[in-house]
């Protein structure tokens, strides 16, 4: 299992998650009703959102499905943040080494659960789960089954913060239900 990483309040404002850009993915733009005219203004979009919402320190958790039919460590050099890569079920051309296939953080008490397909995670787990994967067809928020859906359709095309995301799901005060 992997160790689980323990992040402050502070560092939750540059914590960021994301999944799903599907960069050179022509087929993406019809299937999610993305609003590009083509891939090349797609990718432009997607990097140039990445770039003005994340910088270089700040740390991304990337969960899955990064591009389609290209080199994808050409397309991690162009993008802000130290990444941390949760493997997608597209990302077969990435190396290994070079991601993970979940992350468990915890913050205040709340257990985060970050993976790209939602039904990996453990049907037994108590916390929330952040996934991608479904892209639009499910809901951002799904409180009954304590899901969060950070692909980029429902995050502006850009990455969520991880302050973002415990706000989104908290009481209205900011406490995460636990």
């Amino acid at each position: 299992m992997n160790e689980e990483k323990n992040i402050t309040p502070t560092e939750a404002h540059r914590t960021f998650l994301t999944s799903d850009l599907h960069l050179n993915h022509r087929n993406i733009i019809r299937y999610c009703n993305r609003p590009f005219r083509d891939v090349h203004e797609m990718n432009q979009a997607l990097i140039a959102n990445w770039n003005e919402t994340v910088r270089p320190e700040d740390t991304v958790y990337f969960i899955g499905d990064l591009c389609s039919r290209s080199d994808p460590l050409l397309w991690l050099r162009e993008l802000n943040g130290h990444k941390i890569l949760i493997k997608g079920n597209h990302d077969r051309h990435i190396p290994t080494h070079f991601t993970i296939h979940y992350e468990i953080i915890n913050i205040d008490g709340l257990s985060l659960f970050l993976v790209h397909n939602p039904h990996d995670a453990p049907p037994d787990w108590d916390g929330w789960v952040i996934h991608g994967h479904k892209h639009n067809h499910w809901p951002f928020i799904d409180r009954e089954r304590r899901r969060v859906n950070v692909s980029v359709e429902w995050t502006g095309y850009r990455p969520i913060s991880l302050a973002s995301i415990l706000t989104t799901i908290g009481d209205g005060n900011g406490n995460a239900n636990k």
